[in-house]
């Protein structure tokens, strides 16, 4: 008599971060922090250099310490609010294709910006929004904390280490590692610690969606 094993699939995760990753906002974050920086009387190309590699709150210690950093956020909310409503937005090459073939409750989006922008922003691109988003007022630690990505898993009822986050940046990176998760990397130089890093979200399409589906073993396979 023969005996079969037969083993169930463990359902898979993806979790996107959305600047950078999905949406291209590059252009339209210079512009917002040109135009912070004009208001205050501060070198625009200066401040961006430093908006790039810390938070907003970071950002004002470092380039206007002598202000109020609460004035400071409301002045930047206000022009990234106008940004979403009038700055052009395009999702990157594949982004349409990839959260239309993933299944419902199988993906989220967990971002450092406010939900209502996402939704602004993918509303102008067209894209799909998930039912989970975890953003910047669902959290009080924010990226490289891991708990942005483990809040996410925990209300899609996943566990770390059936979760796959797509990322483009050092903090993200970091965040989705100390996690549990796998990370992969896209439309950036590779950062440290990634699992597979893809030139383009489009090369990585196909590896994301075979994640999805259960089809291969992410461990065994070799940074790109």
């Amino acid at each position: 008599m023969t005996s079969e094993i037969v083993r169930a699939a463990t359902k898979k995760y993806v979790l996107f971060d959305v600047d950078g990753t999905l949406i291209d906002a590059v252009d339209n974050q210079r512009r917002v922090w040109g135009s912070w920086a004009t208001r205050y009387g501060l070198d625009p190309q200066q401040v961006h250099r430093v908006a790039l590699r810390t938070r907003p709150l970071e950002t004002f210690a470092t380039v206007a310490p002598d202000r109020d950093p609460r004035e400071c956020l409301a002045a930047l909310h206000e022009l990234e609010d106008e940004d979403v409503r009038t700055g052009v937005y395009s999702a990157f090459e594949g982004a349409a294709e990839l959260l239309a073939a993933l299944p419902p409750r199988c993906w989220a989006l967990v971002t450092s910006n406010y939900e209502h922008r996402v939704r602004g922003r993918f509303a102008r691109t067209r894209l799909p929004v998930p039912q989970v988003l975890v953003d910047a007022a669902a959290v009080e630690e924010g990226k490289p904390s891991p708990v942005p990505y483990l809040l996410a898993a925990k209300l899609l009822g996943a566990e770390p280490a059936d979760c796959l986050v797509v990322e483009d940046a050092p903090s993200g990176v970091e965040a989705g590692l100390r996690a549990g998760m796998t990370v992969w990397g896209v439309n950036a130089p590779e950062v440290d610690g990634v699992h597979r890093h893809f030139g383009s979200l489009r090369d990585a399409v196909p590896e994301i969606l075979a994640f999805a589906a259960g089809e291969r073993s992410v461990a065994a396979r070799p940074v790109d």
